[in-house]
């Protein structure tokens, strides 16, 4: 079967399991049950974690390298951060008709929302300054059982495969040495990681023909590591198995009645979303099948659904784009880890539906320049948004302050929506990975860096 099949299958399972425990169990022992079979989830999305760092320094460092000129790694940046842009315009127009047209708002009684503030989050400029403060070893300093137990299966995976390259000798034992580093510096901020990996391969690019040792390694580790990514997939519908068996149990259906329309609203305007923006990019402007194109991607979606977190299932999705579409390794290791730490469409969608229904429960009276203005700010917090669950909510303070909303009613708005976010920041995911994945196509298609035998003409895997 298919991954994506196996995937599909995972997380339809999943729910039906949730469901089924949360109707016949009572409530203590089928949480317990359900945090049991989450653990099989939060190890998949662990694991994959840990390779997100060696993944995006080797693909990236490969991807610059067989470019062959910093130049062109210039003009992929341009085309990338535009076509991002252009999204999230038609994510903030969608996401303030949706507010407008279904007024989620009206009716509701927050009258059993407990007030909650949210502590942390920052802007996209105090992300950027933690990038030269955080401890990049912070994981592996903290011992914990987990994650060194992890650590070291994808450490014998990679000597696996490396010992069974072609090339026996150094470049093997370099790899697993560039290996072990990445997954001990998990916890490292994933743009510090792009920075790096783009400025060692320009140094390199700039070294010329004595560079050219230092290329096959590249080209070789890039490969390594793909594999052993390959094979971290294979487990994705037992992750997401157990990650949306807990929510569908924990959460339910009941979860959905007092915010049906809010819901409703958000998950239609992210199903517009992909299909206008994302589906007019591949069918109007590349003139790619758009039915090939969800089901290529429909696996990372899967994963997106399951786990929240963009980050998290970044190894999945430049799988996907690499295997499903032919796009190559040097797009998909520079755009996509670009797209997973700022192309939040999803996010940017939500907090202006979020906005309108603020203003719809408490009455707040909205005129022409405050959608401007809402629209303006959901695009420049959405940024600052990390790849991480629920990470929205943080943005809320600065973006109900663009029309006065008071420190208490957010509390509020917050202490309601808290509960059932997670059903709603999963499609939200969803959004942010499928754009991911249609603006490395383009600019692949653009840069003559996508093998057009593969996508629309082969088989999806």
């Amino acid at each position: 079967m298919m991954l994506w099949k196996r995937v599909l299958l995972g997380l339809v399972l999943g729910v039906i399991f949730g469901l089924a425990v949360a109707e016949i169990m009572d409530e203590a022992s089928g949480t317990e049950l359900l945090l049991q079979v989450k653990v099989v989830g939060d190890l998949f999305v662990q694991t994959i974690r840990l390779l997100i760092i060696p993944l995006i320094f080797f693909t990236l460092v490969a991807g610059v390298l067989a470019l062959g000129s910093p130049s062109k790694l210039g003009s992929i940046g341009l085309k990338t951060l535009f076509l991002y842009l252009i999204t999230t315009f038609f994510a903030n127009v969608i996401g303030l008709s949706m507010g407008t047209i279904f007024r989620p708002g009206e009716g509701v009684d927050l009258g059993s929302a407990i007030p909650k503030t949210l502590d942390g989050g920052g802007t996209f400029l105090e992300r950027m300054t933690e990038i030269v403060t955080k401890n990049p070893f912070e994981k592996l300093l903290q011992a914990d059982p987990t994650h060194l137990t992890l650590s070291v299966l994808l450490l014998l995976a990679g000597y696996y495969f490396a010992f069974k390259a072609r090339d026996k000798g150094p470049r093997s034992i370099l790899f697993m040495v560039l290996l072990t580093l990445g997954i001990a510096m998990a916890s490292l901020d994933i743009l510090m990681v792009i920075l790096i990996s783009i400025c060692f391969g320009i140094g390199v690019l700039f070294s010329g023909p004595l560079a050219r040792p230092v290329t096959s390694f590249f080209e070789l580790a890039s490969d390594l590591v793909l594999k052993v990514t390959t094979i971290m997939m294979e487990l994705a519908p037992f992750g997401v198995f157990g990650l949306i068996a807990y929510v569908a149990g924990t959460s339910g259906i009941e979860v959905f009645k007092s915010i049906l329309i809010l819901a409703i609203a958000v998950y239609l305007g992210c199903f517009l979303h992909m299909f206008i923006a994302y589906g007019g990019l591949i069918k109007l402007v590349l003139k790619f099948p758009l039915i090939k194109f969800f089901r290529g991607i429909v696996g990372a979606q899967m994963v997106a659904y399951s786990t929240s977190s963009s980050s998290a299932t970044l190894p999945v999705t430049i799988a996907h784009v690499t295997e499903n579409f032919g796009v190559s390794k040097s797009i998909a290791g520079s755009v996509l880890p670009l797209g997973s730490t700022i192309n939040m469409d999803g996010t940017a969608m939500y907090l202006g539906i979020v906005a309108l229904f603020t203003a719809q429960v408490f009455g707040y009276a909205l005129e022409p320049y405050h959608y401007i203005m809402i629209a303006v700010t959901a695009a420049m917090v959405s940024v600052g948004a990390a790849g991480i669950p629920s990470a929205s909510l943080f943005l809320l303070t600065p973006m109900l302050a663009v029309f006065g909303v008071s420190d208490a009613h957010v509390a509020l708005i917050v202490g309601f929506i808290w509960p059932f976010d997670r059903l709603l920041d999963m499609m939200r995911t969803v959004t942010n990975v499928t754009g991911d994945a249609a603006v490395s196509v383009a600019v692949a298609k653009w840069e003559g860096e996508l093998d057009e035998s593969v996508f629309p003409g082969a088989a999806v895997r």
